[in-house]
């Protein structure tokens, strides 16, 4: 039977290259924007970083955090509106970690969780609200769900910048009814519009009269300058009214100037019975 050989040196430099990986393993390079959250024996111990940091092998551990924004698409969501319309609604919300040591330790996965949490505030900011208000006050309804998002998520140590909704989606009846709001509502003020023009129009005219009343011959001045506007047009056939105050000279010229020839005073009666 062989007898195995022991060869101190071999195992001195085993000894060697394990103290070696153990000690290179135990650098450990962060970025400017990511933080080391280091436990000592399961226990949290410091936040760490960024640059160069050393991790004591098998007594401590690291976890990597990234302080960057993050930019999450939140799902559609089935919304029922104060008026009990349904909506299809999305958004995107903007957050960062800026307590690494939360984030790690108050909640398992942050991300996930503020997944969840916008999800389930969209649907209940928004189902306090009406239809139109969704679609006509954006950000309004954007500041309300930051604002909830943002001291919810407080104790997890991230802090939501902003929220903006990006759909409402409309399913094709609600579309054609709020087409037919629209089309009405424009009909009422054009509506307005044209009666409240008319009501100008009739304070104006009465004013212009007053004013032409002043002087009998500013209205046939206004006749004379409608005839030169009208003149150009040879295409139609004009029947325009003239005052009796501009044929009042030719009538005293043309009628005879004994009042009584025009009454038959001057005739002489029948004789028919031969007196």
């Amino acid at each position: 039977m062989d007898t195995i050989s022991y060869n101190p040196s071999v195992f001195f430099m085993a000894l060697g290259f394990l103290l070696l990986a153990l000690l290179f393993s135990a650098f450990k390079i962060l970025r400017e924007y990511e933080r080391g959250v280091v436990f000592m024996l399961g226990r949290f111990y410091q936040v760490k970083g960024p640059g160069l940091i050393i991790v004591i092998p098998l007594i401590q551990q690291m976890v990597r955090v990234d302080l960057r924004t993050v930019v999450m698409d939140v799902p559609t969501q089935d919304v029922i509106s104060r008026d009990n319309v349904s909506v299809k609604v999305n958004a995107v919300i903007y957050f960062r970690v800026i307590d690494a040591q939360k984030a790690i330790i108050n909640v398992e996965d942050y991300l996930q969780a503020t997944s969840q949490l916008a999800q389930t505030t969209l649907r209940s900011v928004l189902g306090q609200h009406e239809l139109d208000e969704m679609l006509a006050n954006r950000e309004m309804l954007n500041t309300d769900i930051q604002a909830i998002l943002d001291s919810r998520t407080d104790g997890w140590g991230i802090k939501v910048s902003n929220v903006e909704i990006k759909h409402v989606d409309l399913n094709e009846t609600m579309v054609r009814a709020i087409a037919r709001q629209a089309e009405a509502e424009r009909t009422r003020r054009a509506k307005v519009i044209h009666a409240s023009g008319e009501m100008e129009a009739s304070a104006k005219l009465v004013t212009a009269a007053q004013t032409l009343a002043q002087e009998p011959n500013a209205i046939l001045l206004r006749y004379l300058q409608t005839l030169t506007e009208i003149a150009g047009e040879k295409n139609s056939t004009i029947l325009f009214p003239l005052p009796m105050e501009l044929l009042k000279g030719v009538m005293d010229k043309t009628m005879p100037s004994d009042p009584h020839s025009a009454t038959g005073d001057n005739v002489k009666p029948d004789d028919s019975d031969g007196r």
